[in-house]
């Protein structure tokens, strides 16, 4: 039998994606509409009958309220009376970038903005579900200390976060709702709302195959409304085949192109700032070989991992891949042949060097699974490949490579 090892990705979508998601589940969210124009952001606010909105910028990275516009706007999140200042604050959002600490340096262009109406806010608790191996199922984890950051109150007090396994064949039930409810400190008329409302959010994590939906915060309003204010929803390739509306809405625009053309060949990939390319099976190798580079004074250009199912061609995606990067200097294959075969590895190079016309020194350790022949396969090509014995002189040869 040959076992083949499948790559996970999480497919992450805008806020508002998450929030209509939510809406077509009949879980409450505040009123809202998209708009990618300072002209369709006025007339969607008027449409609105609000007394106060909140302009948000939909870009995937966190921090907005703290960001910065290269149109020397401050703030990713503002919040206004007037639906016509809207239209000032968008000229000066869409199509700028945004800068926060979790974009890179020189932000993210802003393509669509989020206009929805500003509530007022009584109370702010944690709501998640997530899949958990521990419980082989769906666990819900709330805490009534929302609207913070959830893991300084799982270090500080622990007493406040709340687990519940849930059956994922019987699904969640009443009694377990209403008691985390009252775990939530909702009381009076709004303990059976937020309990209905915890269902619901159940019924959307089941419905869409989610591996998790976040609510930070979940609350209540000052008129007494119990509303998600924010909103975070993830998948995984796995639910891919079920969920094509779903996936249909990935926005790429954030991505780097070439981490796009790594996924559309199944392979894992991060551009990095070096100069020696990195290709090899498994995430920890993957990194460790990245700090036998910088240890030996190189600068790794990427971490790749091809994974255990390797094809072929596969491999010869990620020498195309690689190589694309301008800044690549040199490439270095470091195989450890489990699931893997290294003759498939080696077939692979050979290929996408003869097929590339590839002049970027190469250096290849393979060890495991049909070395021997791996080897021979690199031996007779003719090619300029430089063999490594081990792990340490692959990283010292690269280096050597491009001095």
């Amino acid at each position: 039998a040959v076992m083949s090892v499948l790559q996970c990705r999480s497919l992450n979508l805008q806020e508002y994606q998450s929030k209509g998601l939510m809406r077509d589940h009949n879980v409450n969210v505040q009123p809202f509409e998209i708009a990618s124009t300072p002209d369709e952001a006025v007339t969607m606010a008027k449409k609105m009958n609000v007394d106060e909105y909140v302009v948000k910028a939909q870009i995937l990275a966190g921090g907005r309220g703290k960001g910065h516009f290269t149109s020397g706007l401050k703030k990713g999140v503002h919040l206004t009376k007037n639906a016509d200042e809207i239209g000032d604050l968008a000229s000066k959002m869409l199509g700028y970038r945004l800068i926060t600490k979790q974009t890179p340096s020189d932000g993210v262009i802003v393509h669509k903005l989020m206009i929805a109406e500003a509530l007022d806010i009584s109370k702010e608790t944690y709501f998640a579900i997530v899949m958990d191996r521990n419980y082989n199922g769906p666990v819900i984890v709330a805490s009534p200390a929302g609207g913070v950051d959830i893991e300084e109150v799982a270090a500080k007090t622990p007493e406040l976060i709340y687990k519940v396994p849930i059956d994922i064949i019987d699904g969640i039930n009443d009694q377990q709702a209403m008691e985390l409810a009252k775990n939530l400190a909702f009381s009076d008329a709004k303990l059976a709302e937020a309990a209905e409302q915890i269902k619901r959010l159940y019924n959307l994590f089941i419905s869409v195959d989610a591996s998790q939906v976040e609510i930070n915060p979940f609350g209540e309003t000052t008129d007494g409304r119990v509303v998600c204010f924010d909103a975070k929803i993830n998948f995984d390739d796995s639910a891919r085949y079920r969920q094509k509306d779903i996936f249909a809405m990935e926005d790429l625009s954030e991505s780097d192109v070439r981490e796009i053309a790594a996924a559309k060949s199944n392979l894992n990939y991060i551009g990095l700032d070096g100069n020696i390319a990195c290709l090899v099976n498994g995430a920890g190798l993957a990194m460790a070989t990245m700090d036998i580079v910088k240890l030996h004074g190189g600068e790794p250009a990427n971490f790749l991992d091809v994974g255990g199912g390797v094809t072929e061609q596969q491999v010869f995606d990620a020498f195309n891949l690689v190589s694309s990067d301008k800044s690549v200097k040199s490439i270095l294959v470091n195989i450890f042949g489990g699931i893997v075969n290294c003759a498939t590895i080696a077939n692979g190079i050979t290929k996408a060097a003869r097929g590339m016309n590839l002049t970027l020194p190469v250096v290849a350790r393979l060890e495991g699974t049909n070395v021997d022949e791996a080897r021979k396969i690199l031996l007779d090509s003719g090619l300029n490949i430089t063999p490594a014995n081990d792990f340490e002189e692959a990283a010292k040869k690269a280096v050597a490579s491009i001095q």
